[in-house]
């Protein structure tokens, strides 16, 4: 057995090598020659999984420490009899508290308390529901925006071009697919209430950077159209600017790990189906007040420093995205 795995990924080396040969690679340098004779690839978001890659490998499950699968061309692998297993939910806490921090930080810039702000949530899946749960709790009026969930369960669920012109914060956490490429473009964008603000902590192209540059609404975002080659133009104009971070927790890549490891082990039958890292402690959910939570986040997630990272150090991107400290999940 042969797995070819993504040398970015923590928490996985010398698991695998009791039971397989492992091959560590970076995420773009994936080759068709490297993974002909591969059984597994356990992989991020860097490498794009799809026929001029597989055509002719033995490969049968791809394993993304992801909770996006956008990188896999989902049709050929299911044409060709490959296995996809993603980490849904794996980072939800964590992309929770870069939000919080967001929150934090517009709250003490711009002299306002949850009680008078209005937060639109656009996708309330794992990412979503959790940021729902908090944002309630701490007293922002809460709208939603899920048209799958609408149309499978009904509810509350409201319209994108509802949504836009009512909230004074706009959060997307939807995944990307045909669907949503471009869900915020240069029309919706008009939409938003003068004096908004756009966080996104889902995929860059999910919001046109053309769109993002027409709008005066201020601009909150960990992810970019074209990463790791962002626009300069919007890294100079948005407030917060972090470089595809915002779910860097060490609990969520320890959760994205143990998907990876646990989907190779079911698969091949391996006995680690309950392996989970030694070097990181699990934490449990907790309510937190929004005080406790404005006094305590910068010092887990300082989104002024890492911000000015990233405008000072574009052109690393990836090397800042990639030597990352992971945050520690409190709640």
């Amino acid at each position: 057995m042969k797995a070819v795995i993504d040398s970015a990924i923590p928490y996985v080396s010398g698991v695998l090598e009791p039971y397989a040969e492992v091959v560590y690679c970076e995420g773009s340098s994936f080759s068709p020659a490297e993974v002909a004779d591969a059984d597994v690839l356990i992989i991020r978001t860097r490498t794009r999984c799809d026929e001029h890659l597989l055509r002719g490998s033995k490969v049968r499950l791809i394993a993304t420490a992801t909770i996006g699968f956008d990188h896999i061309d989902l049709d050929y692998c299911a044409a060709n009899g490959i296995e996809v297993v993603t980490a849904a939910g794996c980072n939800a806490a964590g992309v929770l508290q870069w939000v919080s921090a967001t929150l934090a930080l517009l709250s003490k810039q711009q002299g306002w308390h949850p009680s008078e702000r209005r937060l639109g949530i656009v996708g309330v899946g794992n990412v979503g529901s959790l940021v729902e749960h908090y944002a309630r709790r701490w007293g922002f009026d809460v709208v939603l925006c899920d048209p799958p969930r609408k149309e499978r369960e009904g509810g509350d669920f409201i319209s994108l071009e509802e949504l836009l012109p009512q909230c004074d914060i706009v959060t997307l956490h939807t995944p990307l697919d045909a669907t949503t490429l471009h869900l915020i473009d240069a029309e919706r964008i008009s939409l938003l209430k003068s004096g908004a603000t756009l966080i996104n902590a889902s995929r860059g192209e999910v919001a046109s950077t053309e769109a993002l540059l027409s709008t005066d609404a201020t601009l909150c975002l960990d992810v970019w159209e074209g990463e790791p080659n962002i626009n300069l133009s919007l890294l100079d104009k948005a407030l917060i600017t972090t470089p595809h971070i915002a779910g860097y927790s060490a609990q969520g890549k320890a959760n994205a790990a143990v998907a990876v490891v646990r989907a190779t082990a079911r698969h091949f039958g391996l006995p680690l189906e309950q392996w989970y890292p030694s070097e990181v402690q699990p934490v449990e959910r907790r309510d937190i007040g929004w005080d406790e939570m404005c006094q305590s986040i910068v010092s887990h997630c300082d989104l002024v420093r890492e911000s000015a990272d990233l405008k000072s150090l574009y052109s690393d991107f990836e090397s800042l995205r990639n030597n990352y400290t992971y945050r520690e999940e409190y709640f």
